[in-house]
């Protein structure tokens, strides 16, 4: 839990980091000198042409950049998506399979074995809850570290290796809810006691799930950690920006 709320407050801070650079900006144009004179000159009128053709250049690159990663990011949800279906269709078989178990116990006559069985399908069900608690929480997380990389986006924030990372924790997490489909599987696939080779694939299965959703949420913490560095780098690029703007209309 602490660790959840290390991320949070790291997002809050960034928040507020970014409303400053935002406040610092419009302090500085307000505070521009508009009766400062500059002298013209052809010199002047040429730098202008080249500093306005590389201002372009610029911007026409950064819009080919984006229109990229947006093609690839659509790439990318169109195959998450095709998984998760699969990985939702595999989770409802197993569901049904371990209802199917709940159900024949009813016609079990011998009162203790309807309560050992009982408890065998309750402390399955409850095992596989615990699974799908983790997947959900980190894809809360998730969710809320994407909505703040996307407004500062909006800002001029360069997002890309935030991004990076969050792909990465979304691989980690879908290896980890395709385990988790395997452990469905196998615990649904009868109501007797597990085999010992049931048992030994069990365990490694479990150490293979908590494995991937450490590196999951490995994986997140590192996004915020570069969304707090894209952050400081625009906050000085702004920084040298006006400081410049400050230096050419004191000349």
């Amino acid at each position: 839990m602490k660790k959840y709320i290390a991320l949070f407050s790291v997002l809050l801070m960034v928040f507020f980091w970014s409303n400053s650079v935002v406040r610092a900006e419009d302090d500085a144009a307000g505070s521009s000198d508009d009766g400062t004179k500059v002298e013209s000159s052809d010199d002047n009128d040429k730098n202008d042409d080249k500093s306005s053709e590389l201002q372009n250049k610029r911007e026409e690159a950064k819009a080919e950049l984006k229109t990229t990663r947006e093609a690839l990011r659509k790439n990318l949800e169109i195959k998450r998506e095709e998984i998760k279906k699969e990985i939702e269709a595999k989770r409802e078989e197993a569901k049904k399979k371990m209802e199917a178990l709940r159900e024949s116990i009813k016609t079990e006559k011998d009162e203790a074995k309807v309560k050992l069985k009982e408890a065998r399908i309750e402390g399955r069900e409850k095992a596989l809850e615990r699974f799908d608690g983790v997947v959900t929480r980190i894809t809360e997380l998730k969710g809320k570290i994407v909505e703040r990389m996307s407004a500062f986006e909006l800002k001029g924030v360069d997002i890309t290796a935030a991004e990076a990372f969050i792909s990465t924790s979304e691989t980690k997490l879908d290896e980890a809810k395709t385990k988790i489909v395997e452990t469905n599987a196998l615990l649904a696939a009868s109501i007797n006691e597990l085999t010992l080779e049931n048992k030994t694939k069990l365990r490694t299965l479990t150490q293979e799930i908590q494995t991937l959703v450490k590196a999951s949420h490995g994986a997140l913490k590192d996004a915020v950690k570069a969304l707090k560095d894209a952050v400081k780098a625009k906050i000085d690029a702004d920084k040298t920006t006006t400081e410049a703007g400050d230096d050419n209309s004191n000349q």
